[in-house]
């Protein structure tokens, strides 16, 4: 899975840890979901798109490879 996470976060101005606040995660969490080592579940991927006003397509990219 690819995200835009860093780039959205960037583009808002958040740091990891006021995103992983706003979306009730733990810093690491942020960190590893950026670095692609960690697959969201749906629960926390809708809240990271909600946060940023973009549907979650538009934040997560899921490889063909994955499934």
């Amino acid at each position: 899975m690819k995200s835009r996470l860093k780039e959205l976060r960037a583009r808002e101005g958040y740091n990891q840890t006021q995103l992983a606040k706003l979306a009730k995660v733990s810093r690491q969490t942020i960190s590893l979901i950026e670095r692609g080592e960690y697959m969201p579940s749906l629960l926390i991927a809708v809240r990271i798109a909600r946060i940023f006003n973009e549907p979650v397509e538009n934040v997560f990219r899921f490889e063909e490879e994955e499934f």
